[in-house]
């Protein structure tokens, strides 16, 4: 893998990482096997949602041609379709994105849950080495209306610290890594803020492997700073809005927004990013993320961590990651792709997704108690 501005450190030599150990033996006999396919998943663990929603995702690219006001409806819809509403009571109707939880959902449920799959899961990683990576808003913490209260519960930070403790385990978020670390406040893990394009960790305590820094869209700072600065202009007479600077992405937040000023806020960004070719538009749950061009993205993120452990090419590895966006789908491919480890998509409703098993939401005793059991 070739990457920009990065450290990586010397593998050739093999890194000895420990194997957990409960009542005198190890958790992963030496017996390795390939991976089960999760069942109901039809091979992959996808949900297929409408094509229109799809299209709908699709048209939401910025510099991709087409304009005017057609444009912009076709945002407003895929800000919608992306962003579920919270549930009406049972007395109201509920739209395609006021969908009911899983167990509900008797025609779509095809994903498994982790938590009554857990046996599944251990039995798949039986003599192969974990590594976790975990996202973190909407999985470590609750989606908040305010992003600078996204807020880790005491035990959860507890659940974290003792699973670093038994794994490398890395946060992979959109937000700026800094950040995330005064939400974790761990400095045994892995960090990859910006969508994976600021990787660094672990500053001290960790027994897996020498620090590692990646940070392959440096260039793009400077522009990325010039666009914080004119959306936050733009967006500032929209109540609600907020624009949060992620060092090598922007963030706009629509969650406080109310529905009928979205065009608003759709409209800002328009006209701001139409003068940055090299920047492009994605969309999370109720956030437009503008971040560089560049061919990096979380699940290249996860690639350059298990290169950097020494696991680029080892068949006795079994990653898991955890998210619950958008954005996290290009990791579960990537492990999809490998036929390596599990994604677990922590969502109340059906998605289409690369993950292979699902949690209701981060908050549920469910996540906990599977960190628990590792």
């Amino acid at each position: 893998m070739t990457n920009q501005n990065v450290v990586v450190p010397d593998t050739k030599s093999g890194i000895n990482l420990p194997m957990v150990r409960l009542s005198g033996s190890s958790i992963f006999p030496a017996t390795a096997q390939k991976p089960p396919t999760a069942p109901g998943t039809g091979g992959g663990g996808c949900i297929s949602l409408s094509t229109k929603k799809k299209l709908l995702l699709e048209n939401l690219e910025i510099n991709g041609g087409g304009g005017g006001g057609a444009r912009i409806n076709s945002w407003i819809d895929s800000m919608r379709a992306s962003s579920p509403t919270h549930m009406k009571s049972s007395s109201q109707s509920l739209s395609e994105d006021q969908q009911l939880p899983w167990q509900q959902q008797q025609q779509q449920i095809t994903l498994p849950s982790a938590m009554d799959n857990f046996d599944q899961i251990m039995e798949a990683s039986r003599g192969k080495q974990i590594v976790m990576f975990l996202d973190y808003d909407g999985t470590l913490s609750p989606i908040v209306d305010d992003p600078d209260r996204a807020f880790m519960s005491k035990k959860m930070r507890t659940t974290v610290r003792r699973l670093a403790r038994c794994f490398p385990t890395a946060i992979v978020s959109g937000r700026c890594r800094d950040k995330v670390y005064k939400f974790v406040r761990l400095a045994e893990l892995y960090y990859a803020g910006s969508h994976g394009m600021d990787i660094k960790g672990p500053e001290k305590g960790s027994k897996y492997t020498k620090p590692v820094i990646c940070q392959p869209a440096s260039e793009f700072l400077p522009m990325i700073d010039e666009v914080f600065k004119e959306l936050v202009a733009k967006t500032k007479l929209t109540p609600g809005a907020k624009v949060e600077n992620n060092k090598f992405c922007v963030s706009v937040h629509f969650r406080c927004v109310e529905e009928k000023k979205w065009s608003e806020v759709a409209e800002a960004v328009k006209s701001v990013l139409k003068k940055y070719p090299k920047l492009r538009l994605s969309q999370g749950r109720k956030v437009l993320e503008i971040r560089p061009t560049i061919k990096w993205d979380k699940g290249k993120a996860l690639e350059f961590l298990l290169e950097s452990l020494g696991f680029a090419n080892c068949t006795d590895v079994f990653p898991v990651y955890i998210g619950d966006d958008r954005t996290d789908e290009d990791a579960f491919k990537v492990l999809k792709e490998r036929e390596q480890g599990f994604g677990i998509l922590v969502s109340k409703v059906p998605k289409e997704t690369n993950a292979s098993y699902s949690l209701q939401e981060p908050t549920q005793a469910s996540l906990q108690n599977i960190f628990h059991n590792y």
